[in-house]
């Protein structure tokens, strides 16, 4: 019943299998691929009829996790998949990136690749094996791809780089980085780095393209055992490119570049992208005129000859004359401005604009509450570093619904997230959750670099303490047989007819992401090393104008920003703070407008709206934990009213009596007249008795209070002027930092701008 052809290879340390014949033999190719025990099914099916071209290659890849192949049962209502993840949609873009530029230009089927996750062992992550079965489908259905490719992840721990590593291992990897490309050159690379030098990294390419190259031989040999579908030639007529053969369609190319070459060279020189659109409309539409009238030419031909047209133009402009898009040269970077805090009341804010594209980006701070929550094969995971990237239509003149974010937004965010987490304080240190929006308000080119710098800046605006700027650049390449040249920062134009986009972030310290798609069969790694030269000069002149913002993180957090405070107390007042079923706990949060974590070995995270509310907070916890001392003054709320006096809870956990005597100076007929139930007061603890019974006074309080008025007046009449003008503090000077890693250092940031000179028990 079943014609099953199986090959396997031991790649790695693990066994890589493919498997066709057996599953989903109605597609146009069906290929069981396994790593270990890991198991992915991937299905290639392209329509049978052609459609008119549209401009692009009409090719889909979709990849699925289904949480049963761990085990797992969804959580949520529904109990099933449904939308795809980020993450899946992220793996869909990993795989669709390499395979799209080795399609024919000619081919305009429908085609669609589903790579669906069947088994997970929880060692051998999926998006490897799904790549790779992806390519020996596509090849083993005659699907007119050049050649077959392949991909593998690459890791560096303790010095030595690791193929494949597993997800625990990723975790102490300074790189995560997947390479994907054929037997001669690399067509994509996805990674992200912790602050590594370029050489390093190149040398994870060539490695990763050792591996990559045993693979693609392994797919030709399986591919030809199973009897490989000869590719069929897209027909003429929906080639998407119907007269580049025909003799009329040669005779208006060369009409239009007599008419309007040297017209299209000068509109590429002007450096302001709305004015370059607007002068190459009104000429096509001029030459369409002219030609069609004069000539009788074919509208559609002079469309297609007009952008062949530019096209030519700009990539002779660049290998001949080494002039560019706006009148650069290869190495020029565009004019950038930098402006923080550009919004009020937000926590952070930068506009950062390179040339005509912008990114206006904002910074978050929340709290623990404000984490993100993702589910995967591994389980549950929970985020304080959020990334968001918008591109709504306006920013490139455009008129389109607007919908959720696209795989393009979600790729971008994503690659930004790379860049800047390398630089993100850890949890330990800074324990808020951080949500970046990133707004593309303009866009020509390199707008997810921008959103790099702009997060950067916006991060310091707010004062969350990253160790130092990251600057991101995008790389484009024009290639023209064995001759190319680099460009850097590339503009839209560049970026749609150029062969490359390679987008690279770093910080001083080294790179943090890079990221690369390539148009055609491929690049070397002696052109990706002098892109990387390239680009790190001119991410050392972004990084420069962005220290010239802001060099540093600001001291506080905005005072719009929550504050969150750790402190610790001993394990044995763990349940007096708790309370009896949470009781004193749950009082504690509504009377202090605070949220109160505590965990088993004594650590308490109080999180709050404002300062104020964090140090009632803690107030109220450390008269639980050290108890009431005598002598001090409390406020509290009055409980019960008697004929001899009124009890007072003054503590979470501790209550008194005040008695008649100490409510007022003047005696008291009635104690009504005086005092009510409810009623909050401020009361003054005189004495404990054997009994443990807590004696307050109102009265005390009150005399207190006059003693204090008549000090003040008087250090009014003997102070200074200047000294008159500062503001008091009931904590003064320098405290030590109380919370497990402080190590007894003094902790000199505070969350009020710097005015309270008081003790601040805080990780950062």
């Amino acid at each position: 019943m079943f014609k099953i052809i199986q090959k396997e290879i031991n790649w790695g340390g693990s066994v890589l299998r493919l498997e066709t014949g057996k599953i989903a033999r109605q597609a146009d190719a069906s290929i069981v691929a396994s790593l270990g025990e890991t198991i992915v099914l991937i299905t290639v099916v392209s329509e049978k009829k052609e459609i008119e071209s549209r401009g692009f290659l009409p090719l889909t890849v979709n990849y699925k996790e289904n949480l049963c192949a761990a085990g797992k049962v969804p959580g949520g209502f529904f109990k099933r998949e449904t939308k795809p993840t980020d993450r899946e949609t992220l793996i869909s873009r990993l795989i669709d990136r390499p395979l799209r530029p080795l399609f024919s230009k000619k081919y305009s089927k429908e085609t669609q690749i589903i790579c669906t996750v069947l088994a997970y062992d929880g060692e051998n992550e999926p998006e490897m094996a799904a790549l790779i079965g992806a390519s020996a489908a596509t090849w083993l259905a005659g699907l007119p791809i050049s050649e077959p490719i392949a991909g593998v992840r690459v890791g560096y721990v303790k010095g030595e780089f690791i193929m494949n590593p597993p997800r625990k291992s990723l975790e102490e990897s300074e790189m995560d980085l997947v390479i994907a490309g054929t037997d001669s050159s690399v067509l994509m690379v996805e990674s992200e780095i912790k602050e590594l030098d370029s050489e390093l990294v190149l040398g994870a390419i060539a490695y990763g393209h050792e591996k990559v190259r045993e693979v693609v031989k392994f797919i030709h040999e399986f591919t030809a055992e199973a009897g490989r579908v000869t590719p069929a030639c897209a027909t003429q007529e929906h080639c998407g490119e119907p007269c580049t053969k025909s003799a009329e369609y040669d005779e208006v190319l060369a009409a239009v570049k007599a008419e309007v070459g040297d017209k299209i060279a000068e509109i590429f020189r002007l450096p302001c992208k709305k004015a370059r659109m607007t002068a190459f409309s009104v000429l096509e539409r001029a030459l369409i005129d002219k030609l069609v009238s004069e000539r009788e030419y074919h509208q559609k031909y002079i469309d297609t000859a007009f952008h062949a047209c530019q096209s030519d133009v700009l990539r002779n402009l660049v290998i001949e004359k080494k002039i560019r898009v706006g009148n650069r040269s290869p190495e020029d970077i565009r004019p950038i401005e930098c402006e923080i805090d550009f919004l009020p009341k937000v926590h952070g804010s930068a506009l950062f604009t390179r040339g005509n594209t912008q990114a206006l980006v904002t910074t978050t701070v929340g709290t623990g509450y404000d984490e993100q929550m993702s589910e995967d094969l591994s389980g549950v995971k929970m985020e304080n570093f959020i990334m968001h990237y918008t591109f709504p239509p306006y920013s490139v003149g455009e008129v389109k619904m607007l919908r959720a974010p696209g795989r393009r937004e979600i790729g971008h965010g994503k690659l930004a997230f790379k860049a800047l987490r390398a630089v993100m304080p850890s949890k330990l240190k800074f324990p808020y959750t951080v949500r970046i929006l990133s707004e593309v308000t303009e866009s020509d080119g390199s707008s997810s670099m921008a959103t790099v710098c702009g997060t950067s800046l916006a991060l310091m605006s707010a004062g969350v303490p990253i160790k130092q700027h990251v600057a991101g650049i995008a790389m484009g390449l024009v290639k023209n047989g064995e001759e190319y040249i680099v460009l850097s920062d590339i503009t839209g134009e560049e970026d749609h007819i150029g062969d490359m986009d390679f987008k690279v972030t770093a910080s001083k310290q080294g790179i943090t992401a890079l990221q690369m798609d390539i148009k055609i069969g491929g690049v070397t790694l002696e052109i990706m090393k002098k892109a990387l030269n390239q680009a790190t000069q001119g991410l050392n002149h972004i990084l420069s104008i962005l220290n010239n913002a802001i060099e540093h993180p600001r001291p506080e957090l905005s005072p719009n920003a929550p504050r969150i405070t750790v402190i610790e107390i001993q394990k044995d007042k763990i349940r007096d703070v708790i309370g009896t079923g949470g009781k004193t706990i749950r009082e504690l949060c509504e009377e202090t407008n605070s949220k109160i974590e505590i965990d088993q070995s004594g650590k308490i995270t109080i999180m709050g709206a404002s300062q104020a509310a964090v140090e009632k907070a803690i107030a109220a916890i450390e008269a639980i934990t050290v108890g009431p001392e005598v002598g001090k003054l409390y406020d509290g709320t009055v409980t019960k009213v008697t004929d001899f006096g009124a009890f007072v809870k003054f503590t979470p956990t501790s209550e008194g009596l005040v008695h008649i005597s100490e409510i007022a100076d003047t005696r008291i007929t009635n104690i009504g007249d005086f005092i009510k139930e409810g009623q909050a007061v401020q009361v003054k603890l005189i004495g404990i008795d054997r009994q443990g019974r807590m004696k307050l006074s109102i009265r005390a309080t009150l005399a207190a209070s006059e003693k204090s008025d008549k000090e003040t007046i008087s250090s009014k009449d003997s102070s200074s002027p200047t000294e008159t003008d500062r503001p008091s503090s009931k904590r003064n000077g320098p405290t030590v930092n109380n919370t497990p890693d402080s190590g007894g250092k003094k902790d000199e940031r505070s969350s009020d701008g710097g005015n309270s000179g008081g003790k601040k028990k805080r990780f950062f």
